[in-house]
């Protein structure tokens, strides 16, 4: 009878077996999937469970509510009887001001405790200009808190509170991070309290947002909302990969399942910087670089299409002193692969002043290794505004590029556009809307520089740089835009 059972069950067996083949489900259909690290999953006897409690468990005492407040000042506007148009007829329709009025601004953001001794980091945008912070604990234990320094370019801020043996997150390499990993985002939005949501890493390397003036985000579709500034974004190990920073969120401000956090490794090194130094230094090259699109990189004679093309150098600066000239491509910096705009900045940005860098430029299709010695960053280096829109030149004559018009430059209109005295080129003085230059960028009173590589100093000079270029696909110019330049390609059919 035994030997009858067990025959009967592994018939049995086999068959459920073909079945949930061909209904090509798994036998626990609640089983963790394989990148889950398993040994922190709830387990039954029926086999793991897809829960992250215990994960979750670990982390949550580490990420902590943050408020903060700071005093601002408004300027009073005209009120109770001031309001009525009876008594304005009094006062010519000039009201009496009052007095600027101070009021007390609050913020409420969250935060990640890095270390035992109670160092937090979070966001420079929860905190900024505050006069007080306070840091509480999922406990609603809640402490007084110092800002030991802050980073506006990253978003960045690490603070201190006089606390001991507590619950940290350890940082996980962000490098390694994937698209498509599990992540968790932990941290108090609105002020509910403590939150978890859950998603993927939709994306890494994420800049040009506008959000920072270095960003390397990750994003993700973790549910991130108000109040989750400065929050957790942990894997499936509990380890820190990103600090939670912003959303792009529709006309409700809500979560739209687009949200941005900072990695681990970039936050890490600014709050090393600021530990070590009290403050964070970058290193800075002195050129204005260019994304090299297909375009660009066909007029440039580029067929891989990788690297950044100088539109500018900065006299004086690293690279005016290393010999890197406008049109210059950079391909590589210290052997690593320069993609695109956003990646070199970081690159660059994160070498220490003083470091020398080797790049490697090709220069008119000759590839040459190139050693600048880098200096500090500042804001004011970056200059790239442009100058008085309103004083646009007129008249000029039609030039040799369909649809635009230009004169040569003098030093009224050196001055009219507030260029530097020695600016070379021809202003385009109109421009027609359907024209192929419009469409390519170009606008009114925009400087051309250079036609095909060739500098251009007069209308005559333009017209016969455009006139030998004629049989190429495009035309390839540099245009000096305020106190910027940039290539511009413009098709000629």
């Amino acid at each position: 009878m035994k030997g009858h059972i067990r025959t009967s069950t592994v018939v049995l067996i086999a068959v459920i077996a073909m079945l949930v083949g061909a209904l090509g489900v798994t036998i626990h259909s609640r089983s963790i999937p394989m990148f889950i690290d398993t040994a922190h999953a709830a387990t039954t006897e029926q086999g793991p469970l897809v829960s992250f409690a215990p994960v979750v468990k670990r982390a949550m005492p580490a990420v902590v509510n943050i408020s903060s407040s700071k005093v601002v000042k408004e300027q009073g506007a005209p009120n109770g009887m001031f309001d009525d148009p009876f008594f304005r007829q009094f006062f010519g329709g000039r009201m009496p001001q009052q007095q600027p009025r101070s009021q007390r601004a609050t913020s409420l953001g969250s935060g990640v405790v890095v270390s035992p001794d109670g160092y937090i980091l979070t966001n420079n945008h929860v905190v900024d200009g505050a006069t007080d912070v306070k840091v509480s604990f999922a406990d609603k234990e809640e402490y007084p808190a110092k800002i030991i320094g802050t980073d506006k370019y990253s978003d960045v801020a690490v603070l201190k509170i006089d606390k001991r043996g507590l619950t940290t997150l350890p940082f996980a390499d962000s490098a390694h991070a994937e698209v498509g990993d599990v992540v968790l985002a932990i941290g108090e939005p609105f002020g509910l309290g403590q939150t978890v949501t859950m998603g993927i890493i939709s994306a890494k390397g994420r800049g040009g947002l506008g959000i920072e003036r270095f960003e390397d985000f990750i994003q993700t579709d973790a549910a991130i909302n108000r109040g989750n500034s400065g929050g957790a974004l942990i894997d499936t190990k509990g380890e820190l990969v990103g600090i939670n920073t912003a959303i792009l969120s529709g006309e409700t401000g809500g979560n739209q399942g687009i949200g941005f956090a900072i990695p681990a490794n970039m936050a890490r090194n600014i709050m090393d910087q600021i530990l070590k130094k009290g403050k964070v230094t970058r290193g800075f090259m002195g050129i204005l670089p260019q994304e090299l699109t297909p375009d660009m990189a066909k007029a440039f004679g580029m067929p891989n299409g990788h690297g950044v093309a100088i539109a500018q150098v900065t006299n004086g600066s690293p690279a005016d002193k290393a010999g890197l000239k406008v049109g210059d491509v950079i391909t590589a910096i210290n052997g690593d692969q320069v993609e695109d705009v956003n990646s070199f900045r970081l690159a660059v940005a994160g070498f220490a002043p003083g470091t020398t860098v080797h790049l490697k430029v090709n220069r008119n299709g000759q590839n040459l290794d190139i050693p600048v010695t880098l200096s500090e960053y500042n804001l004011e280096a970056e200059g790239n505004g442009r100058g008085q829109e309103n004083n646009l030149p007129s008249g000029g004559e039609k030039g040799a590029l369909r649809g635009v018009s230009v004169q040569g430059l003098n030093s009224d209109l050196r001055q009219q556009l507030e260029l530097p005295e020695g600016t070379a080129g021809v202003v385009i003085t109109d421009l027609d809307s359907d024209s192929p230059a419009a469409a390519a960028g170009l606008e009114q009173g925009d400087v051309i520089v250079q036609v095909n590589h060739k500098p251009v100093t007069t209308v005559a000079e333009f017209n016969s740089a455009v006139r030998a270029g004629a049989s190429k696909d495009s035309t390839l110019l540099l245009v000096k835009r305020g106190q910027g330049t940039q290539f511009v390609v413009v098709p000629n059919k």
